[in-house]
């Protein structure tokens, strides 16, 4: 079916779970796909389509078929009526119906980004560990996490007017930045270390422009209007078909809990970890309120600003010996937070110190984790003595 049109030049079609970027002109393409990959001319159409299921979606003849790259995509053509054409094809276990676009202008300049999307177990680090060696055509497993695993970022970028040959690069590189963007706004966590995801192990890209027009453009950097365009309406397209295929958005992302996943703590094990360090009554009570101490907003940003903390250690800007101290007086911060007791913070560095030098843990999970605890037993605390004091002198008055 025609969903829509851009620039009078490509047509926009979705049928089941393939949607095609069909051109009207000659068409120049650079794109990661396995069949008709690389720098392009002459294509009939750049494609996106849902390839398999999201989970438990291995079947051999699925990973054979993907192997020959351009027979599967010559039977896609016939499947979808397109028997004949050349076509650039990109993959993903994404839902295709959660497509987005984004689309912005400057003059005479327009761009398009859409895209795919799903992050929740393939998303990774550029430099973290790698699932697998490639040598002579073989693939030797190496790690715990790999393209069997469901989680790809598909974008389609199309300009409206001509780009020389090494723009067309530039604007991969602006791309891969502008989907980056998108996943660092969202605190997106690597599945496979500690650091944030700037991408998945699967991610695909395809960049496209008319062939004649105007002079074409040759930059497509920071500093040029095309760049600016490309950048914000993949970060922008990136952002929206992630809210719809994984629910992630900026307000879900707004929690204790998914702050700690990628140090090796989920919201399920945040509860449990204070159930445990919390007095039995009050962790009855946490326990009860479980989502709303862990999407306290002050709560929320001084576990976010400790492990801002945590990053810059790792990166190098402050020494590992600076991690002890900075982590307990950020941690001092969220207990206050959870306490609602911002004068009380020198008691809780006092606390929280006396914690770390007895158990000589100074970890991040554990850091949060007895911070919340110090600042939610405080503040029921202090609730309760004031309730007291309330019961009190009503008795008084009433013996008077």
């Amino acid at each position: 079916m025609l969903v829509r049109n851009f620039f009078g030049l490509v047509d926009l079609h979705r049928d089941e779970k393939f949607v095609s970027l069909r051109f009207r002109a000659p068409f120049k393409v650079i794109s990661t796909s396995a069949a008709e990959g690389g720098l392009r001319e002459g294509l009939d159409l750049v494609f996106n389509h849902q390839s398999c299921e999201p989970r438990f979606h291995t079947m051999p003849a699925l990973l054979a078929a993907h192997r020959k790259a351009a027979r599967y995509s010559a039977e896609m053509m016939k499947r979808h009526g397109l028997a004949g054409s050349r076509a650039a094809g990109l993959g993903t276990a994404a839902e295709m119906n959660n497509l987005c676009i984004a689309e912005e202008s400057y003059r005479e300049l327009t761009v398009a980004a859409l895209a795919t999307g799903g992050v929740e177990t393939n998303a990774a680090r550029a430099g973290d560990p790698a699932s697998y060696y490639e040598y002579n055509g073989a693939f030797e497993k190496r790690g715990g996490i790999g393209p069997e695993k469901p989680g790809t970022i598909n974008v389609i970028v199309l300009v409206n007017t001509p780009l020389a040959e090494g723009a067309l690069v530039r604007a991969v590189m602006t791309a891969t930045e502008g989907k980056t963007a998108a996943l660092q706004e969202l605190s997106v966590p690597s599945r496979q270390s500690a650091g944030l995801a700037t991408g998945t192990g699967t991610d695909q890209i395809a960049i496209a422009a008319p062939v004649s027009g105007a002079a074409p453009l040759t930059s497509a950097g920071h500093h040029s209007a095309l760049g600016e365009l490309i950048g914000r309406t993949v970060r922008d397209a990136v952002k929206q078909t992630l809210a719809f295929q994984n629910r992630l958005t900026a307000a879900s992302q707004g929690s204790v809990g998914r702050l700690l996943e990628r140090f090796g703590m989920d919201a399920d094990g945040f509860a449990a970890a204070l159930a445990e360090v919390l007095p039995a009554g009050v962790a009855a009570l946490a326990a009860d309120n479980r989502e709303t101490i862990d999407r306290e907003p002050l709560t929320v940003a001084g576990v976010a600003a400790l492990a801002h903390v945590r990053d810059q250690v790792t990166w190098g800007m402050l020494p590992p010996l600076c991690w002890r101290e900075a982590a307990v007086d950020h941690g001092a911060l969220i207990a206050s937070a959870a306490a609602g007791q911002p004068a009380r913070m020198a008691d809780f560095r006092e606390a929280l110190a006396q914690a770390v030098a007895e158990t000589g843990r100074d970890d991040l999970p554990f850091i949060a984790v007895r911070a919340v605890a110090l600042g939610y037993a405080e503040k029921w605390r202090a609730t309760e003595a004031m309730l007291a004091a309330v019961a009190a002198e009503e008795s008084a008055e009433a013996a008077q």
